[in-house]
């Protein structure tokens, strides 16, 4: 699937709904991710082929945007790149699309959910490319303090990824309205609570997700 949504706790392909009024859109760009997450879907969630979210190949920008075409952007209440893989491996297509979508309609609220460490990844600053075309930047925190969020991440950049993604969220807000750091509630309260600290010092929002089996 690229476009789907999410009904009943249930990846959908949005051809396969009736009405798109109010809905939100997930775009899915790639399986790749510089993670391996213990608690990711990806390694804990089995689907059906008909409901799966591993890409065969990668969409270009032309597909994705033939997809769009096929509905009227009027009737989405959101945009959201996410799929099985961090959608910023493949920033330049997500800024190019977002691009386009502010085209058709410039109220559009378009997010970008990421594991915050595109600038590792890119070896470079990407965050000036949203400037204009991204709403909202939801990113995983996953846990208080580098020495956990490396265990829980397993990311290929190591122990410092965990600066690296504050960092991240730090740039971030100099070109996106609305900077997100989420967790899972399951990690407890004195978690959360060190957690919120973290968000009160860089001066973004916490948002406590429910954990899904």
């Amino acid at each position: 699937m690229i476009l789907y949504t999410l009904k009943d706790n249930q990846f959908v392909d949005l051809a396969s709904l009736d009405s798109l009024e109010d809905a939100h859109v997930y775009v899915n760009l790639t399986n790749r991710c510089p993670c391996a997450c213990t608690f990711c879907l990806r390694q804990t969630k089995v689907m059906s082929e008909s409901h799966t979210l591993w890409l065969k190949e990668e969409p270009t920008v032309d597909e994705i945007m033939k997809e769009f075409q096929k509905y009227d952007l009027d009737d989405f209440s959101e945009v959201v790149f996410c799929g099985f893989g961090e959608p910023l491996e493949r920033v330049d297509e997500v800024i190019q699309i977002a691009g386009l979508l502010k085209l058709y309609r410039r109220d559009l609220p378009i997010r970008i959910n990421t594991n915050g460490l595109a600038n590792l990844i890119h070896q470079r600053d990407v965050t000036p490319q949203f400037k204009g075309r991204i709403d909202i930047v939801s990113i995983s925190l996953n846990a208080p303090d580098e020495k956990e969020y490396y265990e829980l991440t397993r990311s290929r950049f190591g122990i410092e990824s965990f600066q690296a993604m504050l960092d991240f969220a730090k740039k971030c807000k100099a070109y996106v309205p609305h900077v997100i750091l989420s967790v899972v509630d399951i990690i407890g309260e004195d978690k959360i609570k060190r957690c919120q600290k973290i968000c009160d010092d860089l001066n973004v929002t916490l948002r406590v997700r429910p954990f899904e089996e």
